[in-house]
């Protein structure tokens, strides 16, 4: 099994106590750089792997291959961590990493562990609270939206559907009791602890 942990934005003192957990009960913690060692540091002894800040994509589709047959190894009758600055599912080497195992390494189960992301620590830090709608990018199209507060699924996706997005699931209470995820048939009317992710396909 592969579990991807966030790490948070940085601050040892902002790693959650699941991602702490994690790290301690893993057979192997792998991180991908020395900010990421550090704060894994205090409860297991790492493998730090490379990952090139190149632009060379056959230079770095090949050290990530490299990468996720070293993690498979463990992963395979194992657990095995790969800790990751920020959150593991938001603009991270994580993602790129998945798709690999994914493809080659087919019984492995993976699963992932928030973080506290970048996106959400930048309010802590500029003091700037965010009231209202608001975008994030790396620079590239938009491909996703996560909308908040849905309390009428079917209505919320008939207007995304005329945006261009075809991919819809609805999270109801999420991490509470009672929590429901739908991928498929979403319900008329759903708790105001929802969220929609909507996705555009090419």
């Amino acid at each position: 099994m592969l579990t991807a942990v966030g790490l948070g934005p940085g601050d040892p003192e902002l790693l959650t106590l699941k991602a702490v957990r994690y790290l301690k009960e893993a057979d192997q913690v792998f991180v991908p750089g020395g900010i990421a060692r550090k704060l894994v540091e205090p409860y297991c002894t790492p493998v730090e792997l490379p990952f090139p800040m190149s632009r060379d994509e056959k230079v770095v589709s090949k050290q990530i291959a490299d990468n996720a047959a070293i993690i498979a190894r463990v992963a395979m009758t194992g657990n095995a961590v790969f800790g990751i600055i920020g959150d593991p599912n938001i603009f991270s080497t994580f993602s790129r990493l998945c798709v690999v195992i994914r493809m080659q390494y087919q019984d492995i189960q993976i699963s992932t562990v928030p973080g506290v992301s970048s996106i959400t620590a930048l309010t802590s830090i500029t003091g700037i609270p965010i009231t209202g709608g608001f975008s994030v990018s790396d620079g590239s199209p938009e491909v996703a939206r996560i909308q908040m507060k849905v309390t009428k699924p079917r209505e919320t996706v008939d207007h995304l559907r005329n945006e261009g997005y075809s991919r819809f699931v609805l999270v109801e209470r999420m991490y509470m009791e009672g929590m429901a995820i739908w991928d498929h048939e979403l319900p008329e009317e759903s708790n105001y602890f929802s969220l929609v992710f909507a996705e555009k396909r090419p």
